[in-house]
């Protein structure tokens, strides 16, 4: 089946790929109800294109985008919100409460992000990060919901990857649009065995009591489906759930061991050895026959965010 940006998913849902990086990595979704749009995460700046040219190709006006929903400002899922806002004039912004400063100004995001990356990978990578008004935003609380059209959309307090992060309950499709709380699952390591999930544990705010309890209160929704954005709809909630709050025990396991052996200079390399030879050992149980050197063009970007993170929480309890 060849790849195609855009992919439609039943329940006026469109998968919009935001082609950053590679194929497959990243994804955000047009939705409809009635005569109405949202946009639920929004790639880089250099994937507002992307979606506006899907708009045209359907004949949809851009005034009919009612909202733009990241579920949390990671530059991932948000970076191209500002951009998009700009050519969307009615769209309001729905973003979480925490991360509402950042869409309105910015600059700590863009300064934070230029420091790992260095700037030009960042404006590669990412591009322009422009500001929002803030007469143009909204910051729905945890059980708040919006219309679009005849739809009903739930915003739910999710932290544990980040805590401005929430996620969005879709009754009419039975699905939730999970941001990063449910977890990766690309769509090469599938199996015959079904999705295989992982858990990102990016910096800085990662925290494993608080995720744990915003996977089971997506898995208490009994939806049908996880919208993810890494990478696409999965089915079985309650599996792939399972699987996950499992993994999460594994990786603070994981990451107390070898904070026990070696010391913190060392800590980041050792962790992303260590989680690199437990996910590949969990990748091929789930059956996938990659060889290394591809697993690692698939994984090796999300070993070493989670390997920093989880650094970041290790030290973060060590000053507390």
């Amino acid at each position: 089946m060849s790849f195609s940006l855009y992919e439609d998913l039943g329940h006026d849902i469109t998968r919009i790929d935001t082609a950053m990086l590679r194929e497959e990595l990243a994804a955000c979704y047009l939705l409809r109800g009635g005569d109405e749009f949202a946009i639920i995460e929004t790639g880089t700046h250099h994937t507002v294109p992307i979606i506006l040219d899907l708009l045209a190709e359907r004949g949809i006006a851009r005034e009919r985008v009612k909202y733009v929903i990241p579920t949390h400002v990671h530059l991932d899922h948000a970076g191209g919100v500002g951009g998009l806002m700009a050519a969307l004039p009615e769209a309001t912004l729905l973003v979480h409460p925490r991360g509402a400063r950042h869409m309105i100004d910015p600059a700590r995001l863009v300064a934070g992000a230029t420091a790992v990356y260095g700037e030009a990978a960042f404006r590669e990578t990412y591009g322009e990060i422009l500001p929002v008004p803030e007469s143009r935003v909204r910051t729905p609380g945890d059980g708040d919901e919006v219309t679009v059209g005849d739809r009903r959309l739930v915003f739910l307090d999710t932290p544990g990857h980040a805590r401005h992060h929430f996620c969005v309950y879709d009754p009419a499709s039975a699905g939730v649009f999970t941001g990063d709380t449910f977890g990766l699952s690309y769509p090469p390591l599938t199996t015959e065995k079904g999705p295989f999930i992982l858990p990102t544990t990016t910096p800085v705010q990662f925290d494993p009591p608080a995720l744990q309890a915003s996977i089971g209160k997506l898995m208490a929704l009994k939806a049908e489906r996880m919208y993810l954005t890494h990478y696409g709809p999965v089915g079985d909630p309650d599996t792939l759930g399972e699987r996950l709050r499992g993994q999460v025990d594994d990786y603070v396991d994981l990451a107390e061991r070898v904070a026990g052996e070696v010391g913190d200079d060392r800590l980041e390399a050792a962790l992303r050895t260590a989680l690199r030879d437990y996910l590949f050992c969990q990748v091929r149980e789930h059956g996938v026959r990659m060889d290394d050197q591809r697993l690692d063009a698939v994984l090796g970007m999300d070993l070493t965010l989670n390997s920093q993170g989880l650094a970041v929480w290790l030290r973060s309890r060590r000053a507390a």
